[in-house]
This record gives structure tokens, sequence and C-alpha cells, in this order.
């Protein structure tokens, strides 16, 4: 879900997963108005306790708006009793001209389910046994929730929501900041283009340079050619705003193939894009243009370093397993390459930086840790050790030994001997 002009949505549907997720409670996202954003959990969007008693939906909708005023007469809390006598309670959203939306938590329960079939459903309500029927069946969805509880819960939610609004109005803030600096780039290039006598030609080497930086994730230095292209697409076109529109398409078109080149995931490259040219049509001036276009390379960009790592661990883990069990084979840092499908220098670069250690050194201390093992077998020559563990020759085994353990193989192997060797205690203790 994008960010509303007056909102963080996303935000917004975050807080409301993290509610509901902690405390089992349903949690909806919805404006001023009661238009549904998001719900999470079984939340007054999911509850048909209206519908079974036939109620009308506007007065489930507006004792939510009630709600939804009385807390911010309030402080930015409220907890109120919706139509069917279900408790509910409610945190507004601040947009940037006051409460845009609101958090709901509910409907839940705040006496035994036994009293309120008795006072709500039959002498409040009046409801026909066919109907309260209906209701009882829908009511098992409905949580209980202690009086005392629901006063902390809603301090929670308030605070939540809290943290939210101000993020999000310090992010609004900061948003502006960038959004500035950009038009005053792109503004004060059009001043530059304006002081010759001819438009001049498409400037593709500035095009190809903003693609090699974004393949470097350069965020920058491609920042800073992306305004200079936004100054001449907007000198060039001058007032015509959807061809503006079509060329800074284009332009994405071409920095998501960098992404994907830069090792970006083209499924999800491919999502995004579809994304990005449905928020097309919403913009509407050169500056939310520019900004926009802005955000975008960015995520991609970002996108790039997210995919590689996941890509890298899942890398660095099949290596880890592969050596479990073949330690004791020939491998060569060459041989493990080609099994993941990178190149040997590339596969040296992540390794190193995955594990802290080179990939040799990675591999000589595997074998190692098993040769501990078989040293403790008295019968087992040292000479065949080094072959069982992967080691050509008994000379370099006991090199790499000692760098590792700061102890020869035959030294190690007369220590363990020692102390857990029966016979050996035997040998040492005093007659009695």
């Amino acid at each position: 879900m994008k960010q509303t002009d007056a909102f963080d949505l996303r935000l917004a549907q975050e807080c409301a997963d993290a509610f509901s997720g902690s405390t089992g409670l349903g949690c909806v996202v919805s404006d001023a108005k009661g238009k549904l954003f998001h719900e999470s959990g079984f939340g007054c969007a999911s509850c048909a306790l209206c519908q079974a008693a036939k109620r009308r939906p506007e007065d489930c909708i507006q004792a939510h708006i009630y709600g939804m005023t009385e807390a911010e007469r309030f402080g930015g809390k409220y907890i109120y009793f919706c139509p069917m006598g279900l408790t509910c309670f409610v945190s507004p959203i601040l947009g940037s001209e006051g409460s845009e939306a609101k958090i709901t938590v509910g409907p839940f329960l705040m006496v035994d389910r036994a009293d309120y079939v008795a006072w709500e459903l039959t002498e409040q309500l009046h409801l026909s046994p066919s109907e309260q029927e209906a209701v009882l069946k829908e009511l098992e969805n409905v949580p209980f929730v202690s009086p005392h509880t629901v006063t902390q819960l809603s301090t929670l939610l308030f605070m939540a929501v809290g943290f939210m609004n101000n993020v999000s109005a310090s992010k609004r803030m900061l948003d502006r900041q960038d959004s500035d600096i950009i038009q005053h780039q792109v503004t004060a290039y059009i001043q530059e283009l304006k002081t010759g006598k001819d438009v001049p030609p498409y400037p593709f080497e500035t095009e190809q340079a903003l693609l090699r930086a974004v393949r470097q994730t350069n965020k920058t230095e491609a920042q800073r050619l992306l305004n200079e292209l936004f100054g001449y697409i907007f000198f060039s076109v001058g007032s015509d705003f959807s061809q503006a529109k079509s060329r800074i398409y284009e332009l994405l078109v071409l920095i998501s193939r960098s992404a994907i080149d830069a090792g970006a995931d083209p499924e999800q490259t491919l999502r995004l894009n579809h994304r990005y040219l449905n928020d097309l049509p919403s913009l509407k001036d050169v500056d939310s243009l520019c900004f926009w276009l802005t955000q975008v390379m960015g995520e991609l960009m970002d996108s790039v370093f997210e995919y590689l790592d996941a890509r890298h661990a899942n890398v660095i883990h099949q290596s880890i397993q592969y050596l479990s069990t073949h330690y004791s084979e020939h491998i060569t840092l060459e041989d493990m390459a080609r099994k993941v499908f990178l190149s040997p220098s590339y596969f040296s670069r992540v390794f190193k930086k995955e594990t802290g250690i080179t990939f040799s050194a990675y591999l000589n201390r595997m074998r190692i840790e098993h040769s501990k093992e078989l040293l403790r077998h008295q019968n087992i020559r040292l000479t065949d050790i080094a072959l069982m563990v992967g080691f050509e020759d008994q000379s370099y085994f006991t090199k790499v030994f000692k760098k590792l353990t700061g102890t020869t193989p035959l030294h190690y192997r007369e220590s363990k001997g020692k102390s857990s060797n029966p016979s050996a205690l035997t040998s040492r203790r005093k007659p009695q």
C-alpha cells in the first residue's frame, strides 16, 4: 500500500498488524469517514453481528466516527460501545491537516458472555429467537477482555499511534526538505540551459552515466545526474506535462533494468514497476513528479542491496552445508564457486564478508576440528588422519594444526590420552 497524501498508510498498517498480533484483538485502519483501508485479525470489518441482528451498517459506522470525535476531544484515546453493545477503543491518526484517519480496536466483550446475552440481546435489543441464535453464532469470534486490561490496552494503542504520528510528521518534514533541494537543483540546471540559443540535443551521455551510477548503487551521483535529466526534460517539453510524464516513465524503465543488472530481484522489480505505473496518474505537478522518481530510484537501488544480501546468505549457507559433508575431499575455491554459480573472485569476496575469514581458512578450521575427534583414537596413524580430513600430506596437516591450536597433533593426542584413558590414571595412583 502506498503512502497517501494525508498520512503514511503503510506505517498505520504496520502499527495495526503489530498491535493485533501482540494482543490478539482485531484492528482496523480507516479514514475519518469510515472508509476501510486495512484490517488485522477479527475487527469491525469482519464482524457480522449487526447483519445478524438486522441492524443498519450505517449505525455502526456512525458509532466509530463518534468514537474518533470523542478521542480527539479527550486527548487521543476513547473507549466506547458499538450499536451491538460490544466494546471498542480508538486513537486518531494525524495527517497534514489534523486527524485524517483512525485505528480502531475491537469488537470485544468486556462483560461475561451470559450477562451480555441476558442484558444486551434480550433486554436492550429485543432480538427474536432466530436473530438471537444468529448473533450467538457470530459471538463465538468475539474475545473477552477485562475492564482493567481494556484501559491499559487503550493507553498502549494511544502511545503506539502517537509514536507513529511523530514519525509521519518528521518524515513529511524531511520529504519536504528533500523535495525543495531537488527542485532547486532542477531549476538551476534549467536556467543554465536557457542561457544557450537553441535547445541542446538529449544528453544521452548523462543518461548512461546515471544508469552506471545506479548499477554501482552510488546514490549521490545518481541523484545529481537525475536532476540534470529532470532539468533537460522539463526545459525541452515546456508546459506539456503529459509528455514530461512519458519521458519520466521511460527513465524509470531504464533505471529498473540497471537495478536488475546490478543484482536486484527481476520479479520483484517488475512488480514494483507495475505499482509505479499506477502511481503516475496521481502526480499533478513538476515538484511531485521529480520527488516521486527520486523516491522510486532510491527504492530500486535499496532493493539491489536487499536481494544481494539474501542471495549472499543463501550462497554461504549452501557452501557451509556442502563443506560439512565433503571436507575430506579435495575442494578448491574455484570448485565451490562453480557449485554456487559465482565467479571465484566474487565468491571469495562474498565468503570473507559473510564469515569474516577466507574460504581456505574456513575449510582448514573445519578439517582441524574433525581431526581432533580422530586423534582421540590412539590406533589411527597421524598420516591416515591427515588424509581422512582432506590434507594431502602429514607435514602440512601438522603445520595447520599447530597454527590453529598452538600445539602439534601428537602432543594434542598425548594430552587427551592422559586425561581420558582410565588405565593411564590407574598407573599413576599410589598403592593402597
